[in-house]
């Protein structure tokens, strides 16, 4: 079953499509996270990785401030200082999903939030890619 799954992912990486969360590929180990934001029922799906401290080749779009962001929380997602501020009552859910490694430690989390707003409120730099 893990070949097959393995399998399926690599076609649809050669291909361009989106994988899964579930089935994305990570860095590698100590090396940094793949980061995904996917839209209500994963009707669309992107994805970064992005290392601390930033190398030349990232291509998270603010590298240092998600590092800052990280290193502020200890690299606990649940704890990211983010960016308060106001959202709307609107109802567009997004799930994003953090796996790999930070500062040596594996790190596989996953939130909904209800809105892309609110999850930069409450991600700041991280996710907003």
């Amino acid at each position: 079953m893990r070949v097959r799954t393995a399998l399926a992912a690599a076609a649809l990486l050669t291909l361009g499509a989106p994988v899964p969360a579930g089935a994305a590929p990570s860095p590698d180990p100590g090396r940094g996270l793949f980061l995904t934001v996917s839209g209500s029922g994963n009707t669309w799906i992107r994805g970064v990785a992005l290392h601390c401290p930033p190398g030349p080749d990232d291509r998270h779009p603010d590298a240092a401030g998600a590092c800052a962001a990280l290193d502020a929380a200890d690299g606990d997602f649940d704890a990211l200082p983010g960016d308060p501020h106001p959202c709307t009552g609107e109802h567009d859910p997004v799930t994003v999903t953090a796996e790999g490694f930070w500062r040596g430690a594996a790190i596989a989390w996953r939130r909904t939030f209800p809105s892309p707003c609110a999850m930069h409120a409450a991600t700041g730099p991280v996710f907003r890619f």
